[in-house]
């Protein structure tokens, strides 16, 4: 059986990654990262996935990143920003080649275990956001990781063209239990429904036609109502 490691945060496209490949009949080790995220929720969330599905993970320690690419995601003392993805906000929040670093360390673990791929969940409307989820990003990685090693170890990122809200409907025909993921930056008891990453959550959900089993700090509907970024339509 082939063996594949898969990079889980905990949100919502690496839990559908996660059922996806595992439905392919791969054996399935997820990697998870302690980067000192102020959302840590989402490592419990990876943990009860993976318990859940009877997937054995490991958490790795990335606090090094806290210190050397300090944002927003890691310091508690700074707010996150409410509304959509903007420029400004997208430069404090975003955690410098933090894919590169993972996937690098995640292709060392699975050249040590004699994993035959790495899989993570970059998707469409990552793009314009991150660097580090963009085509010519994977393509130089797919490129690197096969080359590390004389087994030839791949790379794969199958949602890389598809939108969350796509993903989202491949995730509720596999049955994933979305109540045990995690999105919102803040690192609060409930989500807050304001920050970007909730409105892309809940916004993604409304496109395949569900709602989100999750529990939010006020009422979801009002947060949508208020909002409108340039970037729902995308997923209209």
């Amino acid at each position: 059986m082939a063996k594949a490691v898969i990079i889980l945060s905990g949100g919502m496209d690496s839990a559908t990654l996660l059922y996806d490949m595992k439905a392919k009949g791969l054996e399935i080790i997820a990697v998870s990262f302690d980067y000192g995220q102020r959302h840590s929720k989402e490592l419990k969330c990876a943990a009860a996935l993976c318990e859940k599905l009877n997937v054995e993970h490991k958490i790795i320690d990335l606090s090094v990143l806290h210190e050397i690419a300090p944002s927003v995601l890691t310091k508690n003392e700074l707010p996150i920003p409410d509304g959509e993805y903007n420029e400004d906000d997208i430069k404090l929040m975003a955690v410098p080649n933090r894919n590169m670093v993972m996937i690098a360390l995640a292709t060392s673990y699975a050249i040590s275990i004699g994993a035959h791929y790495i899989a993570y969940g970059a998707h469409a409307d990552d793009h314009a956001l991150y660097a580090d989820c963009t085509p010519k990003f994977v393509r130089a990685m797919e490129k690197a990781v096969e080359a590390c090693d004389y087994a030839g170890i791949k790379l794969l990122v199958p949602y890389l063209y598809m939108t969350k809200g796509e993903i989202a409907k491949v995730g509720l025909s596999l049955g994933v239990d979305y109540s045990l993921t995690w999105s919102c930056y803040k690192g609060g008891d409930l989500a807050c429904g304001k920050c970007a990453t909730c409105i892309e959550r809940l916004e993604a959900f409304t496109f395949a036609g569900s709602k989100d089993p999750i529990e939010y700090e006020e009422d979801i509907e009002e947060s949508l109502e208020d909002f409108e970024p340039s970037r729902r339509g995308e997923l209209e």
